[in-house]
């Protein structure tokens, strides 16, 4: 298995089965392309807008249409800056970290504009949430975050544990009887093992409270990407961490998640057991 979603419908165009999962990977440019087509298009109607409006400040003060004009200007100026320092990161270019918080102000703002700007394209918000996560995991990565296991948190959807399980974990997956059934056992014995903190949310609202009252120094979290993207913006600037589910019976319903990867991004945040000084939060 692999950090997917539901993989292409047309599966049999591809030559195997590794190359539908790699045409369902989320593609960071995707979002960094509409997020710039965005700021070029909300720029543009700054522009407009200013253009229509100069006479009429004119007539309020002389200055007025300069001011505003170099006000705007900073404006855009600023985004593209962010845009661009986004770039460097994501191609592991030298770039400025103390801008990643300017760059998430201007993803929130913008994001509305490019989902609609990719609706014109044919870009689902699906897809342009799944590349938001993507994007946003390789800044994570970039941040070289080391924590503490208990200083941890991995959270997940209650939709990993088998619909027809009668042991029902809700809000305390030590009610799972680890059969091998789901996904939930193996995080519970990789909860054992590494000695993070595993919590499972029966929805958005309730994953960040979730995440409030346990003050983590990091978060991994699986879900669909929507609630992932919406969960990483809420929780910034706490470093968090997205890993897709996989979806093979549609969403919601028995999913999955790649427990290698799961393993993998764990192993390179939390600290060996007898080092509790190296912790590093970006």
């Amino acid at each position: 298995m692999t950090p997917t979603g539901a993989l292409p419908k047309n599966i049999s165009e591809f030559k195997n089965v590794d190359e539908a999962i790699a045409a369902a990977r989320p593609k960071k440019r995707l979002f960094i392309g509409l997020l710039l087509l965005a700021a070029t298009v909300f720029s543009a109607i700054l522009f407009v807008m200013w253009r229509i409006g100069r006479l009429g400040l004119a007539e309020i003060n002389g200055h007025l249409p300069a001011v505003l004009g170099a006000v705007g200007a900073f404006v855009v100026g600023v985004a593209f800056l962010c845009i661009i320092n986004l770039v460097l990161a994501v191609e592991n270019l030298p770039s400025w970290s103390a801008g990643e918080k300017y760059t998430y102000r201007l993803i929130n703002f913008l994001f509305p504009l490019s989902v609609a700007l990719g609706k014109l394209f044919g870009v689902k918000r699906r897809q342009v949430e799944g590349s938001f996560v993507a994007v946003s995991n390789v800044l994570f990565a970039r941040r070289n975050i080391r924590v503490a296991a208990e200083r941890l948190l991995v959270i997940t959807p209650h939709c990993l544990q088998l619909a027809s399980c009668p042991h029902k974990i809700t809000r305390d997956p030590n009610n799972c009887k680890r059969c091998g059934g789901c996904n939930i056992g193996d995080l519970m014995k990789l909860s054992d093992e590494l000695g993070f903190r595993f919590l499972v949310a029966t929805g958005g609202t309730l994953a960040r409270q979730m995440v409030k009252e346990a003050r983590p120094k990091a978060v991994l979290a699986v879900a669909c990407e929507r609630d992932l993207m919406s969960g990483i913006r809420d929780v910034y600037p706490l470093p968090a961490v997205g890993v897709l589910n996989i979806r093979p019976n549609g969403p919601c319903y028995n999913t999955k998640v790649d427990m290698e990867e799961v393993r993998r991004i764990l192993q390179s945040i939390i600290l060996p057991k007898d080092d509790k000084t190296g912790e590093k939060n970006g």
